[in-house]
């Protein structure tokens, strides 16, 4: 039996705001194994990232409980943080810090040694390909190279599992491209990837398998294989409107 590194379950979480009490995730439970690509398919409010940083330690769920590589997010979160990389939707980066600094004070906070560091950024930038870039300050750095350094930094400490917001967004098309491999070479790795996206060809190309979120609920889940037989559908976007129905329209 595959394992299993996260284990959402009946996942809440509620905001008070000045209309009231407002549910942005509603009851969401998956799982996602060992070795795969799980994606959180959406529109923009979906629940999306609400989600994702919960699973991150950021938030504290209403209701309901995250369980990754055995340890409780509410329970343990320092062992989790310990498991997991991070990638937001804002990057984080330090303008003034070469990306070798980046990796070394991300490296630091995460309880490594120097030396650690420094054996651990070698490889990632030669696994990323970013050997040539490691001694340039971040200032300098395209869109689509902060995302690449973003994503270096969410493994220098060579989690099992990562958390990845809409690791796409705002790229052109060639920079998107080169997150897509580096995705894919995480998978290859056999790290658990779990990442958010809007965009349904990345989900078509990247996830095993995707749980289609729309107002904070989980309206379909399954492999494309598997939700195309139940909604007679191949395109992922068709399948989306069919599992939302009328909710999407209203």
């Amino acid at each position: 039996m595959t394992d299993v590194l996260v284990q959402v379950r009946d996942l809440t979480k509620e905001f008070r705001t000045r209309r009231g009490v407002l549910r942005a995730v509603d009851d969401v439970s998956f799982d996602c194994r060992a070795g795969e690509v799980f994606g959180l398919l959406g529109p923009n409010g979906a629940g999306k990232t609400t989600t994702l940083r919960m699973l991150a330690t950021i938030l504290t769920p209403t209701s309901g409980s995250v369980t990754i590589a055995g340890f409780d997010t509410r329970k343990d979160p320092d062992r989790v943080r310990e498991r997991i990389g991070f990638l937001a939707t804002e990057t984080g980066l330090y303008d003034r810090f070469t990306a070798r600094e980046t990796l070394r004070f991300f490296g630091r906070i995460s309880g490594l040694s120097d030396a650690a560091i420094a054996k651990r950024a070698g490889e990632v930038f030669e696994m990323l390909q970013m050997t040539a870039l490691a001694d340039r300050r971040v200032s300098t750095f395209s869109t689509g190279e902060k995302q690449k350094l973003s994503l270096a930094r969410s493994i220098i400490h060579d989690p099992a599992v990562l958390i990845l917001d809409e690791p796409t967004f705002g790229l052109d098309i060639m920079a998107a491209r080169s997150v897509e491999e580096t995705v894919a070479l995480f998978r290859e790795q056999g790290r658990t990837i779990l990442l958010s996206t809007h965009v349904m060809r990345l989900a078509e190309k990247l996830c095993d398998r995707v749980a289609i979120l729309y107002r904070g609920r989980i309206h379909a889940f399954g492999t494309q294989k598997e939700l195309a037989a139940v909604y007679g559908k191949e395109d992922l976007e068709d399948v989306f409107f069919e599992a939302v129905g009328r909710e999407a329209m209203a």
